[in-house]
């Protein structure tokens, strides 16, 4: 599996950590920046990894920042993105298994490392699980469309 990752510069060490435990699991990853901790817009860097995803350079995406909410939101502005912000393994089992959610974002103000870890591994471990939660996303989908 391939995974594109970005970050603000509030987020630089923990990038790093996850960046490991990728590697450790055996996916290859693709940083997207910042690689400094002068401070920086994440929206660059949101965007950046939306594209990624969005043009299948990579299977899915890793954001963060110093709450994970305003990387998502600009990442969530590229067509055929759907980001979530989780700060515990539920959220980002259920953003998986109903929301077919293609990229992951968190807060490094908000989460430690090993939490962080827990969270990346329920997500890469969790699959869509299609059905009546397909027709939603593609409900989601359309929206998306009707306000290109």
């Amino acid at each position: 599996m391939k995974i594109g990752i970005g970050n603000d510069h509030s987020a630089l060490e923990m990038k790093a950590e996850i960046i490991d435990y990728l590697k450790e699991r055996g996916c290859e990853v693709v940083d997207y920046g910042t690689n400094s901790t002068e401070s920086c817009d994440y929206p660059i860097y949101g965007e950046k990894v939306a594209r990624a995803v969005a043009a299948g350079e990579v299977d899915q995406g890793i954001l963060i920042c110093g709450t994970g909410l305003g990387i998502s939101l600009a990442a969530n502005k590229v067509k055929g993105i759907r980001a979530a912000v989780c700060s515990e393994p539920y959220t980002a089992k259920m953003a998986r298994l109903h929301n077919d959610c293609n990229i992951l974002a968190f807060g490094a103000r908000v989460i430690g490392p090993e939490l962080a870890k827990m969270i990346v591994e329920t997500w890469l471990d969790t699959e869509f699980e299609g059905g009546r939660h397909q027709r939603r996303v593609d409900l989601i989908t359309k929206i998306e469309e009707e306000n290109a």
